[in-house]
């Protein structure tokens, strides 16, 4: 049996545990440190926006079968949420019923989201340690452990985002042709899974565009690239779709507020937008530094590609007024840790890291019993 495997299957024992960690309070219904979780397992259930994503698993946005669904949420809603997260949960529903897949898509996920991590980190030598900069992908950011610990999209696309990064990495260094089909098709899936998808796009773009204009890489040698030139035609697919079963091609930006982009940038620190309501807004400020500091160091680091995606996701993040920024930025976060690899292997870290794991844990609890859609009975979703 080969390290990486015995390491995989380590870094799977160690998500499911996590996973029961975060669980066993609601599981066993108890009450302390102040925190309240008589609800059960309803409180994961309904942590947003994982019901949203089984009604469009149950339904596929067709409004006649919307319309017997308790939700409180109009149909031209629902097309802000990709299909790729509702196949998966339709996928696994026969089995488990739509509750039931939603969390099983999402732990599934994360646990392939860590070995794609450690696959990366030790295909391209990123660190000494690849085992114990897995671990800590599993639990930071803190708002990582929260998502991926009931049901979200983030946990999919963020496997698909590390394996497409991956691929077009091995396609600088062997089977060119064959890795970039790779990095495309998994590049649109995340595309299907989550919009900002997208950005992954535009990221090679901007790859190409550099080395291009560095004249590292050829105008024909860029021709070479059409899978993952052509791959947001994936978009054209899903507003498709979105015709046939709404009958609006356009129904993605007719869903109200869910589209959070802005203009100026920086509109996240104006409390009086919508989806904001406070001022007390100072960790966005580290977030962003410690992403774009990030995506700077990565760009002279063996993944520069990374650095590339950091900084077109960090660009983008800027124009999004919205208070869960922390959220938003996740689908980075894989690359920033490999970027301060060098501070997160050290002693001293690690020290700081295990003091700070209980207040890791009361952070998510609190934020996923206080995150609940206000649904009185879920067996309409289920």
């Amino acid at each position: 049996m080969s390290k990486t495997f015995k390491d995989w299957c380590l870094l799977t024992i160690i998500t499911l545990a996590l996973t029961l960690l975060i669980w066993l309070p609601f599981i066993a219904k108890v009450h302390f440190y102040n925190l309240d979780f008589s609800a059960g397992l309803a409180t994961i259930y309904r942590n947003f926006d994982g019901l949203e994503y089984a009604v469009i698993a149950k339904t596929f946005y067709d409004p006649a079968k919307l319309a017997l669904i308790p939700t409180n949420l109009p149909a031209n809603y629902f097309p802000a949420h990709f299909p790729g997260y509702p196949l998966l949960i339709a996928l696994f529903a026969p089995l488990l019923g739509y509750l039931k897949s939603m969390l099983f898509v999402s732990v599934l996920f994360t646990a392939l989201s860590v070995c794609a991590f450690y696959l990366l980190i030790t295909k391209f030598k990123l660190t000494s340690q690849p085992l114990w900069l897995s671990i800590i992908f599993l639990i930071l950011p803190a708002r990582w452990v929260i998502v991926h610990s009931v049901g979200s999209p983030e946990p999919v696309a963020i496997f698909l985002t590390i394996l497409s990064i991956y691929f077009f990495q091995m396609a600088q260094e062997k089977h060119f042709n064959l890795n970039i089909c790779f990095s495309s098709i998994f590049a649109c899936l995340a595309l299907l899974v989550r919009p900002p998808g997208v950005l992954l796009f535009a990221a090679f773009y901007f790859y190409l565009l550099y080395h291009l204009i560095s004249k590292r890489i050829s105008l024909k040698k860029i021709l070479a690239y059409y899978p993952v030139i052509l791959g947001p035609l994936t978009l054209l697919a899903v507003f498709y779709f979105y015709q046939l079963q709404l009958g609006d091609f356009w129904a993605f930006f007719h869903t109200g507020d869910n589209i959070h982009l802005t203009f100026p940038p920086f509109q996240v620190f104006n409390q009086s937008q919508y989806w904001v309501g406070s001022i007390w807004l100072e960790d966005i400020i580290y977030i962003f530094l410690l992403s774009l500091l990030g995506g700077i160091m990565l760009l002279k680091s063996k993944l520069q590609v990374a650095g590339f995606f950091v900084l077109t996701f960090f660009t983008a993040t800027v124009f999004v007024a919205h208070r869960d920024i922390s959220r938003y930025i996740l689908p980075v976060m894989p690359f920033v840790i490999i970027a301060f690899e060098r501070v997160l292997v050290s002693k001293e870290f690690k020290i700081a890291l295990i003091i700070l794991l209980p207040a890791i844990y009361l952070y998510a609890q609190n934020f996923i019993i206080n995150n609940t859609a206000p649904v009185p009975n879920l067996l309409p979703f289920n």
